[in-house]
């Protein structure tokens, strides 16, 4: 599975943004997806997951209640919509594959490349 995160970009505090990871494979439909950031100078962090139906979703504390995760399988892609904004979200976001859900990075099989996200005050 090759995985392509976009959506990134600058927005102000409050604000909004949707990631969007896009898979290719036909597999896609079988893997759970994740989502996790890494701030500089900090470790990489878990930030959410969906099961591969969608029928479950996972979110870190620090954004339960701002993010969202969804797929559409037939698009082949993940979302996260990030709500709320705060300039702690600021950090590179990374999409990522799994046979099941996890919590930590290692368990994921497959990486996108990432996509910086910056909040600004």
């Amino acid at each position: 599975v090759q995985l392509q995160a976009s959506g990134g970009g600058l927005v102000q505090a409050g604000g909004s943004l949707r990631l969007s990871c896009a898979a290719s494979g036909r597999t896609f439909s079988s893997y759970a997806m994740g989502w996790f950031r890494q701030a500089p100078g900090k470790e990489r962090e878990f930030v959410a997951a969906i099961s591969w139906s969608g029928g479950s979703t996972y979110y870190a504390d620090s954004v339960k209640g701002r993010f969202t995760i969804s797929r559409d399988n037939a698009k082949n892609t993940v979302y996260l919509q990030m709500n709320s904004l705060k300039p702690e979200d600021t950090a590179v976001y990374y999409c990522a594959a799994a046979g099941v859900v996890g919590y930590q990075g290692y368990e994921y099989d497959y990486w996108g490349q990432g996509t910086q996200v910056t909040v600004s005050s």
